[in-house]
């Protein structure tokens, strides 16, 4: 008989664990005069791409830089960033450094548009298509499912934009500390809220239950869940909001007997909860979270141009 697997067996658990101190470490390399050279300055209108999580970490980052005044900037699948656009800088964020979409892109940006790549690993071909490079090899993976990685790649460009990490890092050591939301493990829907910046992280945390648990999981702006989405919420449900709620939002969820859940902590912090409410979940339905079905730790496409 195969045996269960254990929390304490998986890449996934300690990766999830190490976050708190990637997320210090990605402070400090922020403040290199060598990334802040590769990243972009204030005033240059930016596009952000990625593919999967690194896709909705590239919305979220968007979003923050233009709230903080940055300048404008864009978010885009890699494989569906529009051609003719002009950008200062385009940005690409991927863990492995060898995805398709990411390389073929930058491939054809190159000598029309300066590009940055936020990489896991130096030695990938995505080092000789782009223009300059971050490398934060210390959040590398081996699990497929990307969690550090990604949280601290967001946590770097936070940095650069000048936010003090201090407070996120502690609220991230108490979600790592603290127990999970009771009750919330035992649903079998869920739902992922944000605003503003949040989205793309409430983007990443229904995409994380769907592949370390393949749970229903859904994801939505907070004002937009009552127009249509609710109709699906029920006691078997839970919606999590990643963020500041909208008034009167919770009172409407528990009416229809789903679970609330929304705490006073930053949203990449709440990022982190998620990631351990996917791995009980998985592991309560017998999944290895490390290794989900029909995924790769990067998408390399054959016969490609």
């Amino acid at each position: 008989m195969r045996a269960q697997p254990q929390s304490g067996d998986l890449h996934t658990t300690s990766e999830i664990a190490s976050q708190p101190e990637c997320w210090r470490r990605a402070v400090e390399v922020a403040a290199d005069p060598a990334t802040a050279a590769a990243l972009p300055r204030r005033g240059e209108r930016v596009a952000v791409v990625g593919c999967g999580t690194s896709l909705f970490m590239a919305q979220a980052y968007a979003r923050l830089r233009e709230d903080a005044g940055h300048g404008e900037t864009d978010a885009f699948a890699a494989s569906e960033m529009p051609a003719g656009r002009a950008y200062d800088r385009v940005v690409a964020l991927t863990r492995s450094g060898t995805t398709t979409e990411v390389l073929e892109l930058l491939d054809r940006l190159r000598a029309d548009v300066p590009t940055t790549a936020v990489v896991a690993d130096p030695d990938t071909p995505v080092v000789a298509l782009a223009d300059a490079v971050v490398v934060l090899d210390f959040a590398d993976e081996r699990s497929v499912v990307q969690t550090r990685f990604a949280t601290t790649a967001v946590a770097l460009l936070r940095a650069h934009l000048g936010e003090d990490l201090g407070r996120v890092v502690a609220d991230a050591e108490l979600a790592l500390a603290e127990p999970l939301p009771a009750g919330v493990a035992e649903r079998r829907q869920f739902t992922f809220l944000g605003a503003g910046w949040t989205t793309g992280l409430a983007a990443e945390a229904a995409l994380k239950m769907r592949e370390a648990s393949l749970s229903w999981a859904e994801s939505y702006p907070a004002a937009e869940y009552r127009h249509g989405p609710i109709a699906i919420t029920d006691d078997r449900s839970a919606v999590w909001v990643l963020g500041t709620p909208p008034d009167g939002l919770d009172r409407q969820v528990r009416a229809t007997g789903g679970l609330w859940v929304a705490r006073d902590r930053d949203a990449l912090a709440e990022l982190v909860s998620v990631h351990r409410l996917a791995v009980e979940v998985a592991l309560g339905r017998g999944l290895r979270p490390d290794t989900p079905r029909h995924l790769t730790r990067s998408v390399i496409l054959r016969g490609t141009g």
